[in-house]
């Protein structure tokens, strides 16, 4: 099931993407789930043309836990080397924005980098969960761009700062809960030019590895997402560019970029 939460007509609600995604969008449809996704999904039986509704963060996280240099080519192009235990830090949930939704560049910053990812989305409360249970707490995976700004971050040695400004975690387009992300390729593009180009094979440390050692630190929460990672090719945005993010198997996340 492709999961999202949308505005449509007459408000907000979770949806479930109906239909071909490799077809015509305009053959696509939405239908609305009653409540939230978490546990058994209900329909309400309401539908409407994905056209006719906009896309946004697929969740509302409490907290958005960032794992860094999770990729040994990145940490190599940040000057160091990938770490033997995860390094963590957290997003507060006012990063977070949607599909299309300008990323917005603060003028404190001399250089705000993209950062590709796939993200994680928690589908139960839980705490200690072993590796070879970690499937059993995943509702789902999406897209996410981990925005950072470079400059502040190599200043402060650390990412508070550099990663908590609003709009500095894109999040979309929807959640896939049958997604095998064991390997999968994640591009990103910068107006039209590839700048990333990696799977998540490649990563130090896989996604129940992860699950694991984050939750035995805390609770995880039903909507909290984990961003696993990027690969290497950083590299800074201007206002006016499009930067856009695609994970296979799960689609492309767009975002223009502004000037706060």
């Amino acid at each position: 099931m492709r999961i999202a939460r949308v505005a449509h007509p007459e408000g907000m609600a979770f949806v479930s993407i109906e239909g071909d995604l490799n077809g015509s969008p305009e053959s696509l449809t939405v239908a609305e789930i009653a409540e939230h996704p978490f546990g058994q999904v209900q329909l309400t039986g309401r539908r409407w043309p994905l056209a006719d509704v906009r896309l946004l963060a697929p969740m509302l996280p409490s907290k958005v836990v960032c794992v860094g240099r999770n990729y040994a080519d990145h940490a190599k192009e940040m000057g160091g080397e990938a770490p033997a235990s995860p390094i963590i830090f957290l997003k507060p949930s006012t990063t977070v924005i949607g599909p299309n939704v300008p990323i917005k560049l603060p003028a404190s910053s001399e250089r705000v980098d993209f950062e590709g990812e796939l993200a994680v989305v928690i589908g139960r409360p839980c705490k200690d969960v072993p590796a070879a249970r970690a499937k059993d707490v995943v509702l789902g995976y999406t897209i996410a761009n981990d925005v950072t700004a470079r400059d502040q971050q190599k200043a402060d040695g650390g990412f508070g700062r550099a990663k908590s400004y609003d709009t500095f975690c894109p999040l979309g387009p929807w959640v896939e809960t049958t997604l095998d992300a064991a390997d999968v390729e994640i591009r990103t593009e910068l107006d039209g030019e590839l700048k990333q180009d990696g799977h998540t094979a490649q990563m130090v440390h896989d996604v129940p590895a992860l699950i694991e050692f984050i939750s035995h630190i805390m609770t995880l929460l039903p909507g909290d997402v984990i961003l696993t990672g990027t690969p290497a090719g950083v590299g800074p945005m201007r206002p006016g560019q499009t930067v856009s993010v695609t994970v296979e198997g799960l689609g492309t996340l767009t975002n223009p970029v502004a000037a706060r």
